[in-house]
């Protein structure tokens, strides 16, 4: 494992009152006295004034602030130094060069992170919830992060894997002990323990399309006919003028996708083409791409035109519409500012991009449609989030029912175990007991290099 000294800038460059540097490793005292006038590390954790100086020259640099931090009661696990400089873009610039020059290189993207993993400070899947709340881009996002920074999925899976382990000695029992004290584990006790962790599995993966939802942003397809009020519906959620708006029908030829966020949840919200039959070569270009839309599709929002004579909609072409399509489907009346007073009963709710009417109560829709199991949860029962994650408890709930299959076709107890012990092994890879270097490089590619 490397410990050589390493630095970095951990906040954004630009025009700021402040940035922050860290220099981290074997020897990073050594590489700070040599920059750093005057340099105490001790007592810890204490923030001292200091002037950073140019280690060959002297010439100084800038007017700085630094805290210690002596390994393992570090974030990393390592000696650590925090150095506190004026912002922009020279003067962190020369800071971070002067300490390379003193003996640290620079940090690679999530070095820091990644040495706390190697030093235990972190689990893997802490590791990944720092980089999740760092991006995190909606309230719901923030709050799992910081749920999964706290161990809440890593104690779960903690509490399973000492499930299957008391179930693995049950049947070590079975083999070693066969004729001892009233005889072999009773059937039931066996099933009634393979029940429990089976169901404990299947409730987490169960979690998993509105975790990974929940981590990239659930697809809101808006479609319908031309002129349906699709676009103006699409910025109206948006909360800006991103597409534009016209009375004449197929205005929008291709999809426009922005990021949302509504009623605390990450959305990519689309604005497809009007499907119809059309003659125009470019307008069908765009139809084609509205259809490959609404495949991928997590949720799809239909847009029925109040000013279009036939109450809500074409119920005909709705209803072909709704016999095709794989995901969910949220119609609504747009235009509602356009219906006569008082208006005809209609099942299917109407809304106004102009008045605001209806809005509110959409967005509660979509969000429940979208993420009704993660309502249902709250902020406190952890959730599978990553693709990453979903793998391995699949892995682990397969092992799970492949050990009951051998256990129910007779297979011999000490054969049927292994499926046991490799679920375990899937859960330990989830946490990040024993990891590959390229899982490692995979999860910490997409971190800062101050992180």
């Amino acid at each position: 494992m490397l410990s050589d000294p390493i630095v970095a800038l951990a906040t954004p460059p630009g025009r700021s009152a402040l940035a922050l540097l860290r220099l981290s490793g074997t020897g990073a005292f050594d590489v700070a006295a040599r920059c750093l006038r005057p340099f105490l590390s001790a007592p810890p954790r204490t923030a001292r004034r200091a002037r950073l100086v140019h280690p060959a020259s002297g010439e100084p640099l800038d007017e700085v602030l630094t805290a210690c931090f002596p390994g393992p009661r570090s974030f990393t696990g390592e000696d650590l130094v925090e150095v506190t400089t004026h912002g922009g873009l020279l003067v962190p610039a020369a800071c971070v060069a002067a300490f390379v020059l003193a003996g640290a290189r620079p940090a690679q993207p999530g070095e820091f992170t990644r040495r706390a993993l190697l030093n235990g400070k972190l689990d893997l899947l802490q590791a990944e919830a720092t980089g999740d709340l760092i991006d995190a881009g909606s309230p719901a996002q923030r709050r799992r992060a910081l749920q999964q920074l706290d161990r809440g999925l890593s104690q779960r899976l903690e509490t399973l894997r000492v499930e299957l382990l008391q179930l693995e000695a049950l049947i070590a029992y079975d083999i070693d002990f066969p004729e001892e004290d009233e005889g072999p584990v009773e059937p039931e006790r066996v099933r009634g323990a393979w029940e429990v962790v089976r169901g404990c599995l299947a409730n987490l993966l169960a979690t998993a399309p509105e975790g990974e939802r929940l981590h990239e942003g659930a697809l809101l397809v808006i479609a319908g006919r031309p002129n349906a009020g699709k676009s103006s519906l699409f910025n109206a959620l948006l909360g800006r003028e991103r597409a534009i708006v016209t009375e004449v029908p197929g205005t929008t030829r291709d999809a426009i996708e922005a990021a949302a966020v509504i009623e605390g949840f990450p959305f990519r919200l689309v604005d497809t083409a009007g499907l119809r039959a059309s003659e125009d070569r470019i307008e069908r270009l765009g139809i084609e791409v509205s259809r490959k839309y609404l495949t991928a599709a997590d949720l799809i929002l239909f847009c029925d035109a109040a000013d279009e004579g036939r109450g809500s909609g074409n119920p005909g072409e709705r209803e072909t519409f709704l016999a095709a399509s794989t995901a969910p489907v949220v119609i609504v009346r747009t235009k509602a500012d356009l219906l006569p007073i008082p208006r005809p009963p209609s099942p299917v709710p109407a809304v106004s991009a102009v008045t605001g009417e209806g809005l509110d109560a959409l967005k509660r829709r979509l969000a429940e449609v979208a993420f009704g199991r993660l309502l249902e949860l709250g902020d406190v029962e952890p959730v599978v989030t990553r693709a990453r994650h979903r793998l391995a408890l699949e892995r682990a709930l397969g092992e799970v029912d492949a050990f009951w299959a051998a256990r129910q076709g007779g297979v011999d107890a000490a054969a049927a175990a292994t499926h046991l012990r490799a679920a375990v092994g899937a859960l330990d890879d989830l946490i990040g007991v024993v990891t590959p270097d390229d899982v490692l490089d995979r999860v910490f590619a997409s971190f800062c290099v101050g992180k």
